[in-house]
């Protein structure tokens, strides 16, 4: 089985150098680029709101849409 490095391996190696230059910096600011974090879902956002939609109120809307 052919890993996904391996992979990524053999189509770098059939570019000239540069580039495999290119693919070289690109890959330096994936590895250089901070993590970003998850964003929240809208449940998460209005957790703090105490804000309280009953479902018959949101089958409502749905129908209205």
């Amino acid at each position: 089985m052919i890993t996904l490095e391996h992979s990524i391996l053999e189509a770098i190696r059939s570019l000239p150098p540069d580039k495999q230059r290119e693919i070289l910096e690109h890959a330096n600011q994936f590895r250089n680029s901070p993590l970003k974090k998850p964003r929240k879902s809208g449940r998460g956002l209005w957790a703090g709101l105490q804000i309280s939609l009953p479902a018959e109120h949101i089958d409502q809307l749905r129908r209205e849409i």
